[in-house]
């Protein structure tokens, strides 16, 4: 990630997950076990929803250049609309202006709700050369009367990996840490490392400490997906 979501994980993941993590884990891996891993960050930014929002789609503003692939942030975007693509454009190094050489889908939106949830799958980074998916869960909630924005973000990944998921793990977390970082920064803001590290290869949930978790407000984000009974269709 020093060239995903490219780089963004094949310095992280690529040089961390293959080689031993290069990319330190700030201890927000909430699970881990041989299926796969969940990673859950929590921020808070001085700014109403409504700029959190408009910012948090606009990854070109804060993703950090060096974890892309084209080594540009610029060249990322994300289409606000169900089956739109958090892509990047790869420009044709002889000739900017010319026909882009190639591109990168990332992710791609599968819900979004304006100020308040985006929702996209995919494989960031090297993670696109398994037979991985992930689930991207970002929520956002009004604090302060509306003057500040909390903003969970949780990524589900699961399938097939030649490299192990607590190796994984580590790396992911810190390289979606630092995005996080980047995206605070544009605000000045609190990083909260809400989710402790849980001990490799346990699937079990880390204890959160008291006062940090479930977002009131917000769409609770379930270890479990819960049971559905009957016909009736529950959300996470």
């Amino acid at each position: 990630m020093k060239r995903c979501v490219g780089k963004m994980l094949l310095g992280g993941i690529a040089a961390g997950a293959m080689a031993g993590l290069s990319v330190p884990a700030v201890g927000k891996v909430a699970s881990v076990s041989d299926r796969g891993f969940v990673v859950q960050q929590v921020v808070e930014v001085s700014v109403a929803p409504d700029e959190a929002w408009a910012t948090l789609i606009k990854p070109s503003e804060w993703w950090d250049s060096n974890h892309t692939w084209s080594g540009d942030a610029a060249n990322l975007s994300i289409e606000p609309r169900a089956g739109g693509c958090f892509c990047e454009v790869l420009p044709n190094k002889t000739s900017p202006r010319a026909a882009p050489r190639g591109s990168v889908e990332h992710m791609r939106v599968v819900y979004i709700e304006q100020e308040r949830v985006l929702r996209m799958v995919g494989a960031l980074g090297p993670l696109q050369g398994e037979a991985l998916n992930g689930t991207m869960t970002i929520q956002l909630k009004p604090e302060g009367e509306g003057s500040r924005t909390q903003i969970l973000l949780e990524y589900v990944v699961g399938g097939y990996s030649r490299s192990a998921f607590e190796k994984l793990a580590g790396s992911v977390d810190g390289m979606l840490g630092e995005q996080l970082k980047g995206y605070v920064s544009k605000f000045g803001g609190a990083f909260d490392a809400a989710f402790p590290l849980s001990e490799p290869g346990s699937e079990q949930q880390a204890e959160v400490p008291e006062g940090k978790g479930t977002i009131p407000g917000v769409l609770p984000l379930q270890e479990i997906p819960p049971e559905i009974e009957g016909n009736e269709v529950i959300g996470r």
